[in-house]
This record gives structure tokens, sequence and C-alpha cells, in this order.
């Protein structure tokens, strides 16, 4: 049987946290991978928010999944093409880790340029949507109606920080599997794994590279 690595992608930490939408993928994945004869070495969950998500240093599951591929000479398999994004140009950077993609739920005989297609056609989607959204309310206001929020600054400022917190926390959830899986190689020192996680294609939640302050950092968030 070949091997493939799988790639699992839910949107909201609620969802990540409820398994709502996971144990769906991963059963059509298990659906996918019986008929076509394959076998399922790894498998890599992204629990992340919608918003800046199209960025890989935003995936650090997607970039350990790339990796342990790319090591494993192996395709990554998603369930659907939207785990993976609905932009073209993300769809077009994953393709020059010269890592192969399989859609599930396109077949797996779907070449780089049906991904594109597709991708394509969805992100056209997601525009016309927006412009219907921004027709809408200039119609709005037009008429005289009342756009926006008067939520006071304090509040904003503290629904702010809680999102910031969030967010943060959803990173650590996602970076700690990957740090047990380095440690669990023998590399226990904050530099060491700084270095692996640099290696492997994880970005800091800035997007830079990792340095042992950072790596303790993220550490002290899972005794916290």
């Amino acid at each position: 049987m070949k091997p493939i690595i799988t790639y699992l992608r839910v949107s909201t930490d609620r969802q990540g946290k409820s398994g709502l939408g996971l144990e769906a993928q991963r059963s059509a994945l298990a659906k996918f991978a019986e008929a076509e004869g394959l076998d399922v070495t790894a498998e890599y969950v992204e629990v992340e928010t919608g918003k800046g998500a199209d960025a890989l240093e935003r995936r650090p599951q997607l970039a350990a999944a790339l990796a342990a591929a790319r090591k494993a000479k192996c395709p990554v398999v998603v369930a659907k093409l939207d785990r993976l994004s609905r932009d073209v140009h993300f769809i077009s950077g994953l393709m020059t880790h010269k890592v192969p993609f399989i859609v599930a739920e396109l077949g797996a005989e779907a070449d780089p340029f049906m991904l594109h297609l597709y991708a394509a056609l969805a992100e056209k989607e997601r525009a016309l949507i927006s412009q219907r959204t921004t027709a809408a309310l200039a119609a709005k206001k037009a008429a005289g109606g009342k756009l926006g929020n008067r939520t006071n600054l304090a509040e904003a400022q503290a629904k702010g920080a809680a999102a910031n917190a969030a967010e943060a926390e959803r990173f650590a959830a996602n970076v700690l599997p990957v740090v047990e899986k380095i440690r669990a190689s023998g590399v226990t020192s904050l530099a060491g794994i700084a270095e692996e996680l640099t290696a492997r294609g994880v970005a800091t939640p800035r997007g830079r590279q990792w340095h042992p302050a950072s790596v303790g950092n993220l550490l002290k968030r899972a005794v916290t």
C-alpha cells in the first residue's frame, strides 16, 4: 500500500474543541484511502481562525505535514479543497514545495491545474459575496439606516485583547504537538527545539524564526 499523510483543518476554536467537522473529514479520508489502497501513516490536525489563515506561517501543522511528506516522499491528502484554502495564490505557493496534494473530494487523478481551477472558482465566489454585501450596506446607508457597532472603546479593547489571547492559545495548541515529536526524537534543549522548528518550516506567530526565548514562552503555555 502506498503511504499518505492526511491533513485536517477546522476554522474555529469551538469546532476544534468539539470535534465538529473533524470526524467528517477523518471519515471521508479513511474511505478514500481504503478505496484507493492507500495507507495513512500520519495525521496532522490544524485549529485556527479563518482570518489570516492563508499564510503558511499561521499553519504550523500544515508546515509539519509538508516536511513529513517531503521526507517520506508521499502526498498530503485533504478531504476537501477548502481544507487547504480557497485562495489561488496560497494554493500556488503550496505547489512550490514539490509535495503532491490529493483532494479526496476531487479524486486521486486531479492534477495541480485542476486544483488551481477549483481554487479560482471558489475565490471568485467569495469575491461576489463580498461585493453583494458591500452593495447591500451601501443601499442601507443611502436609505438612512445606521451602520456599525457603537460599542465603547474600553469594551472594544477588552474584546481585542481576548481575541489576541485566544489566537495565541490556538497557535500554541497547534505547535506543541510538533514540539513533543521533536522532544521524542531526543532534542530537548530550547535552542535545539528552536532549530528543529525552523528547519521544519514552522514559523512563530509573527512569521519569524524561533529562538530559545520564544520556545520557552511557548512551553510556558503548556503548563498554564
